[in-house]
């Protein structure tokens, strides 16, 4: 399976924020849509970084309330991994265990067309199993 099946099912959609917004924007943000994660976008909407939940702690951690009025830019991650469509889930499982992460932008000829966590591809590894393990059962109950 591949990530294209996981954009099928879950959409494209992907909440977006510009690197000169502050922290405090962000956090409101990932809380308005229930998210872990935003893309960090220039005005042209090309990828150039992410920020997750743990940036933001690891701010507030080192520089408390301060870090609040900060612009994404300063604690986004700014090499980010990507994948394609046509990459498989459990090379995207892999990546994102060996590196310690938990969200993964997918772009498409230098294009952000969407989104995985680690959620989305567990769920569909944990479809995958289950269909397989019918199979098995069909095939054992029938032979």
């Amino acid at each position: 399976m591949t990530v294209a099946h996981i954009l099928a099912e879950k959409g494209s959609a992907v909440a977006m924020v510009q690197p000169n917004r502050t922290l405090d924007d962000a956090i409101h943000l990932l809380a308005e849509k229930s998210i872990g994660a935003l893309v960090v976008t220039d005005e042209a909407r090309t990828l150039v970084g992410i920020i997750s939940e743990r940036d933001i702690l690891r701010a507030l951690a080192r520089q408390g309330a301060a870090a609040l009025d900060a612009p994404v830019s300063n604690h986004m991650i700014r090499e980010v991994v990507i994948c394609r469509r046509e990459t498989t889930n459990d090379e995207v499982m892999r990546l994102m265990t060996d590196q310690r992460f938990r969200h993964m932008p997918v772009c498409e000829h230098g294009k952000l067309v969407g989104i995985v966590s680690i959620g989305d591809v567990v769920k569909h590894r944990l479809l995958t199993m289950e269909a397989e393990e019918q199979v098995m059962l069909e095939y054992i109950t029938k032979g």
